[in-house]
């Protein structure tokens, strides 16, 4: 490969990232939020079949248990989104 292809090559990433920057904010597709919200679910429905040993070995109490089960399906973290 010749120095300019390289030289070229840099310059179109730097043009592709700047286009796409990976920390600007993007509103996750429906199908992306519908797989986030079931498998918050799940994970919620795991932690209430948790018993008191295991919830102890987490450093979870039963009421930190109760408000994460309680949180709605739709509620789920942001960085799930992505």
């Amino acid at each position: 490969m010749k120095h300019a292809d390289i030289h070229e090559q840099e310059h179109t990433m730097a043009q592709t990232l700047a286009r796409f920057s990976a920390f600007a904010p993007r509103r996750a597709g429906g199908l992306a939020f519908f797989r986030a919200a079931i498998a918050a679910w799940r994970q919620r429905r795991a932690l209430e079949r948790l018993d008191a040993n295991a919830r102890r070995d987490l450093g979870l109490t039963s009421a930190d248990v109760a408000r994460e089960s309680s949180r709605p399906v739709w509620d789920v973290p942001q960085s799930w989104l992505v």
